[in-house]
């Protein structure tokens, strides 16, 4: 391959991923990014800069609930899948449910709704609440 091509193909490999991220300059965005950072990666600290108010609380809460677990490279975790199942973005509160599809090992799949409920702050978005059911 020519350093033509392989430059060629490194930005167009960049554009995918670039379109394949959520705009965090978004409700949505910001909404997906939570889902992204707290139930696929399991990365609490990477997601407590998305939140403000209850949601934060809520994150403050589990951190104390897993202190001592460690959760790192070496954790078994389960491979997640989501998918946006409904948004209500009239007002100032969007929210926006997600499906998720949790697969453990060769365990059947679990399969779990997030709510997700944002608010403005300042000029960029916050996730403010969030929720998990069945």
């Amino acid at each position: 391959m020519t350093i033509e091509k392989s430059v060629r193909y490194l930005f167009l490999l960049g554009l995918t991923l670039a379109a394949c991220s959520p705009d965090e300059r978004t409700a949505q965005g910001v909404a997906q990014r939570f889902i992204d950072e707290h139930y696929v990666r399991i990365n609490l600290p990477g997601t407590k800069p998305l939140c403000v108010g209850l949601a934060t609380k809520k994150l403050e809460d589990e951190e104390r609930l897993i202190a001592g677990q460690v959760i790192d490279d070496s954790t078994r975790k389960p491979t997640v899948h989501y998918k946006l199942v409904e948004k209500k973005e009239d007002g100032d509160r969007p929210s926006f449910v997600f499906e998720g599809h949790i697969q453990v090992d060769t365990d059947d799949a679990l399969i779990r709704k997030w709510i997700v409920t944002t608010r403005r702050e300042g000029d960029v978005w916050k996730v403010s609440n969030f929720e998990e059911f069945d």
